[in-house]
């Protein structure tokens, strides 16, 4: 049964609801098929008109079904083509109404429910359009009838029917609208949510100053990276990195001066790394940077780099232009040992720069 149905209605979410609803139209149509079919048991209508009408109808319906199914619909503007099916609908309805004599007020169930159809998909204006052509079309349709045949369709009867439709279609029309601004309304509530979710995501994950990623989620990468590791058998570096001298910075030109700094030397840092690597602010001045499958050779090239290019940075500060410089120690992750201890063994290396005069980079063995 679930083949049968992934078959019919194909495997995709959205062409599967588009599908469904033209499937539903089927049935909604087979209804009014079997209350024709009634009044051809009653003799309100001819038998052949009907068969051809339910012929007709059926074939039609089926084509939009096909129309959708194949993807031909796609190209439309509006791919569950589901104007063109009222429309298609409502004329079938007015040829119905044509063909059961006194049964023929069964018809305007029937128009409702077409126009029902569309409440929930449909914009107010498509809405408004269609029930237009409805009047329209009903209205034409009587007046003929009326005119042709009165004595089984009798004016004042008609008018009656008209004004009916009149009435009624224009209220659904009304009801569609209010729906329809209610949807649109859903929609951009549910678009802000996401938004609100999207930007509280970024502040449990990102340090608001810098933009890099806070410490709390590249605890988590770097567990991730490590188990990675244990299955595939290759290995990470991680790197600690620290602004040298950075309190006499702030001291001297204030902490607005320091923000500037380690925003600098983020956005820069940032730049240099690959696109496979993970630069975070760990707190304070210090930064750690995870390499992925790397060995701790390569690895230090592209710190030493990354620690020439901040060397680099000059941050203007009024007339003046700061320089900084930055100290780092690099670790290459062993089999065996925790993150933790890979990354105590950076730290280790980091001190050593520092002990041996800062402005460097080490290797921890």
């Amino acid at each position: 049964m679930s083949r049968l149905l992934d078959a019919l209605l194909s495997t995709e979410p959205l062409q599967r609801v588009r599908l469904a609803q033209a499937g539903l139209a089927l049935l909604l149509l087979g209804s009014g098929v079997a209350a024709m079919a009634y009044f051809v048991l009653i003799g309100a209508a001819r038998a052949v008109p009907v068969a051809w009408w339910a012929g007709i109808t059926f074939a039609g319906m089926l084509g939009f079904f096909g129309l959708i199914r194949s993807g031909w619909s796609r190209r439309s503007r509006e791919p569950s083509l589901t104007v063109p099916q009222m429309v298609f609908a409502l004329s079938s309805a007015a040829v119905a109404y044509t063909l059961v004599g006194a049964g023929r007020g069964a018809v305007f169930p029937m128009v409702m429910v077409i126009l029902m159809f569309g409440m929930f998909v449909a914009s107010p204006a498509q809405i408004r359009w269609i029930s237009l052509y409805t009047v329209l079309l009903f209205g034409g349709v009587m007046l003929t009838l009326a005119l042709a045949n009165p004595a089984v369709y009798p004016p004042v009867i008609e008018a009656g029917h008209f004004l009916l439709v009149a009435t009624m279609v224009p209220g659904v029309a009304i009801l569609a609208g209010r729906l329809a601004r209610l949807r649109q309304r859903s929609r951009q509530q549910r678009a802000e949510l996401a938004q609100a979710l999207s930007r509280l995501r970024e502040h449990t994950t990102r340090d608001e100053l810098t933009g890099l990623i806070n410490r709390r989620h590249m605890q988590a990468l770097m567990d991730q990276e490590h188990q990675r590791c244990v299955r595939s058998g290759r290995t990470f570096c991680l790197a600690v990195l620290d602004i040298d001298n950075f309190k006499p910075v702030n001291e001297a030109h204030g902490y607005a001066v320091g923000d500037a700094v380690l925003r600098a030397v983020a956005q820069e840092a940032q730049r240099h790394v690959r696109v496979s690597d993970t630069l975070a602010r760990w707190g304070g001045e210090e930064f750690v940077l995870m390499l992925s499958d790397t060995r701790a050779a390569l690895a230090r090239g592209g710190l030493e780099r990354l620690h020439q290019r901040v060397g680099a940075l000059r941050i203007l500060h009024g007339a003046d232009a700061l320089g900084v410089t930055l100290s780092g120690g690099l670790a290459e992750h062993h089999a065996g040992e925790t993150v933790a201890q890979t990354l105590e063994r950076a730290l280790s290396a980091l001190q050593g720069a520092k002990a041996q005069g800062r402005d460097r980079v080490m290797v921890a063995p």
